[in-house]
């Protein structure tokens, strides 16, 4: 049996694949050409649309959400950090009692962008605290 494969593998003319009993082509004995691969696409960029961001509705907060950085300025003073990062854009402000993250994203396209959430904790150990309480604490009297 082991003769019987190795004859057939023998009959196979050089230069063509299993199963085919088409001659080569003759193009002098070479092996036609493959056409190159088609040039690579660079992808499409991640977002290509404007996501109007969802705004917290939390009674106490009104004197915070939608105002803008100047605005949140005037009530809180200077804010301890002032993060950017593409069309977002998060003020933290902190005192004695807790730390209060404002985050704020433009409305529409290429608009300002207003404050649209907050996080309140303690400063002390981290936890959770009353985002309107915090923001009352935190604000110029």
């Amino acid at each position: 049996m082991l003769l019987s494969l190795l004859s057939a593998c023998a009959s196979i003319p050089e230069g063509r694949p299993p199963g085919t009993t088409q001659p080569p082509s003759s193009s002098g004995g070479q092996s036609p050409t493959v056409p190159p691969p088609p040039p690579r696409q660079p992808p499409p960029p991640p977002t290509a649309g404007f996501r109007t961001p969802q705004v917290l509705n939390l009674p106490g907060l009104e004197q915070v959400i939608g105002r803008n950085t100047a605005d949140l300025t005037r009530l809180f003073g200077n804010p301890r950090l002032d993060v950017r990062e593409e069309d977002m854009r998060k003020l933290q402000f902190s005192g004695d009692a807790c730390v209060l993250d404002v985050f704020l994203y433009p409305m529409r396209p290429n608009a300002e962008p207003t404050a649209t959430y907050v996080e309140a904790r303690r400063a002390s150990d981290g936890q959770d605290v009353d985002r309107v309480a915090c923001a009352n604490a935190l604000r110029r009297r």
